[in-house]
């Protein structure tokens, strides 16, 4: 419930309450109701949210799956997009009427170890959009001016959005992959964070393997430009990368199964790279025997810095990422989840905030 409206002299007033979804308690639906418009503290934005994808990672808060509970209540949300409205005392990098993205890395202390030599994403003290504060499943969401990432304007900022999550992830896990132009790289999950890892695998000049249970996502991934696919309902998908290309230098796995897991580090070649990014429910076992004796490097991968979202947004920009999204109104949202859950969703579903 978007309140603004003008005064007696044409002013714009700043609204007091907006539409938001929230979670009240975990495993419940949410509740879109009517809730106060975030009140700005030095150094931050008010931003009215035009968008915002629905990740994975907003399932499981809802949940309360993870060992590090969200704050309770919650507004989810780390891939909101819109237009500065509103800055603080202390602003200086961002301006009203600049088009705007509100990523999972909300802030972080920026004296750390782990902040001063670019690894912010690892910082102890930093926030979470949408998990540790308040999301972009909300009309407006402030933020700190110096974390929000700027987006050219003329971008459609609903396809834009879910390179804020789905995108930086995918991106930064391939970058670190150590995968050189030229070699075989194995993506496992083609859903809304694979169909994303396949294109910028592509673009950053690596042959691509596609593997994923649904024919229909393993189409998507062909037209996105797969160089073969491989359906791990029919095949056994590790013999069929050894047997075609003789294992892959880097995997990719963002499913968010256990079987998946293990298939991503037994396609890796000697000398390779796992990167884990997706999070089952479940450990993955290692062995340390063909670890060794192979070679193999097993990395862990959580979105990435600014710097990291600022290049994965300019691949986008420049048409070499697209998105494949459905837009949903934030009404919505519990059936998005359910469907989440049943694996129907082919791509990115985003949230529109539009009135």
């Amino acid at each position: 419930m978007d309140t603004k409206v003008e005064n007696e002299s044409g002013t714009k007033v700043r609204p007091t309450t907006m539409k938001a979804a929230v979670v009240n308690e975990f495993k419940e639906k949410l509740e879109v109701k009517t809730v106060p418009v975030p009140e700005l503290e030095y150094g931050e934005v008010l931003v009215k949210i035009k968008a915002c994808g629905v990740c994975h990672t907003d399932l499981h808060a809802a949940h309360g799956d993870w060992p590090v509970k969200p704050k309770l209540p919650l507004i989810p949300g780390h891939e909101g997009v819109g237009i500065v409205e509103e800055v603080a005392e202390g602003v200086k990098s961002v301006k009203v009427g600049d088009h705007v993205g509100i990523p999972w890395l909300y802030s972080a202390c920026g004296e750390c170890e782990y902040c001063l030599t670019g690894r912010e994403t690892l910082c102890h003290h930093q926030l979470n959009a949408g998990y540790s504060v308040d999301g972009g499943y909300a009309e407006y969401c402030k933020a700190p001016a110096d974390y929000v990432v700027k987006i050219p304007e003329g971008v459609d900022l609903a396809e834009i959005s879910p390179i804020f999550c789905a995108g930086v992830t995918t991106y930064k896990a391939l970058k670190i992959s150590d995968a050189k132009p030229g070699d075989w790289v194995a993506i496992y999950g083609i859903g809304g964070l694979g169909h994303v890892a396949l294109q910028y695998a592509k673009a950053m000049g690596f042959n691509v393997i596609a593997v994923d249970i649904a024919d229909d996502k393993l189409t998507l991934a062909k037209e996105l430009g797969a160089d073969f696919t491989v359906n791990g309902m029919k095949c056994d998908p590790v013999q069929e990368i050894h047997d075609q290309v003789g294992g892959v230098q880097a995997a990719v796995s963002v499913a968010v199964t256990k079987k998946a897991f293990e298939q991503a580090y037994k396609s890796v070649k000697r000398g390779g790279t796992l990167v884990v990014v997706g999070l089952p429910h479940a450990d993955l076992p290692i062995p340390i025997f063909d670890t060794v004796l192979n070679g193999v490097t097993v990395k862990g991968s959580i979105v990435g810095t600014r710097k990291d979202l600022q290049e994965a947004v300019d691949f986008a920009v420049r048409g070499k990422v697209k998105t494949n999204i459905a837009i949903e109104p934030l009404d919505e949202i519990n059936n998005v989840f359910e469907r989440m859950e049943k694996g129907q969703i082919n791509g990115r579903v985003v949230l529109t905030l539009e009135a």
